[in-house]
């Protein structure tokens, strides 16, 4: 697995935070790209396909939960089966909702379930010859995920990557033991970031892909998720004395630029 650069990094870190509505402070020239943004249920902005005509890559957003309809489907943590050759594993049942759920553009106000219509999007796409990264925050993650695995079984070998910041788990044992996007999946995890140890059930729900863990100015790999806890229960026990260290002073030196 190739190591996630720090370009990419930053652009797909910035794409997710604009996918929701209130975005200010972050800016992203878009001039010289095509882009297709899909709405929920609700006429808000839930995924956008954004790509250029002379470049290979196309990259699906899938925005976090927004809305007490987000959050309820979030809770429903009973699992759901989905087939595909022959090969049967389960999914969260309120995550593959969502991807289910009625969407629209503003171009076309027939309601299409979202999964189907971004599939109808990226299929012209895929086959002028790019390659498709999809990614998200939060439960984006959980659904870039788990809609990358599902396009990558009807598209195989379209997909370039998959990226996901604080990114609940979306399927149980079965869905990791088949789940096709291993070698292409970065997980990333910010600190302590609880949501990232969600659904509350560890072996009922497992992650998939490569973790990146950013703590304590280091990037953990390849690190089990008892370990993490056990450093993040340390590190919030510990950080009211970490705050004395002089590096968190110096850290804080840009602060004194604006005055």
């Amino acid at each position: 697995m190739k190591r996630l650069k720090r370009y990419t990094y930053e652009r797909y870190a910035i794409l997710c935070q604009l996918a929701y509505p209130n975005r200010e402070g972050f800016e992203l020239d878009f001039s010289g790209f095509e882009q297709i943004e899909l709405l929920d249920r609700f006429k808000t902005s839930c995924v956008r396909v954004i790509w250029q005509a002379d470049k290979k890559e196309v990259v699906v957003v899938f925005r976090g939960s927004h809305n007490l309809y987000d959050w309820l489907l979030n809770l429903c943590m009973f699992q759901t089966p989905l087939e595909f050759s022959g090969r049967r594993y389960f999914v969260h049942w309120g995550m593959q909702r969502l991807l289910q759920q009625p969407s629209y553009t503003k171009f076309d106000e027939q309601a299409k379930p979202l999964l189907q219509r971004i599939i109808n999007i990226l299929q012209p796409l895929a086959d002028e010859g790019k390659k498709i990264s999809f990614i998200g925050h939060s439960t984006g993650g959980s659904l870039a995920v788990l809609f990358a695995d599902q396009f990558a079984r009807k598209e195989l070998g379209k997909v370039k990557r998959v990226v996901t910041f604080g990114q609940p788990s979306c399927g149980g044992a079965s869905f990791k033991r088949h789940y096709c996007l291993h070698h292409k999946t970065y997980r990333v995890c910010c600190d302590v970031d609880i949501v990232t140890f969600l659904p509350p059930l560890p072996y009922l729900y497992q992650h998939v892909g490569k973790l990146l863990w950013l703590h304590e100015d280091r990037i953990y790999e390849h690190i089990t998720p008892g370990t993490r806890l056990w450093i993040s229960i340390k590190s919030w026990l510990l950080r009211p004395f970490a705050y004395h260290y002089m590096k968190k002073y110096i850290r804080n030196k840009g602060l004194f630029d604006k005055h």
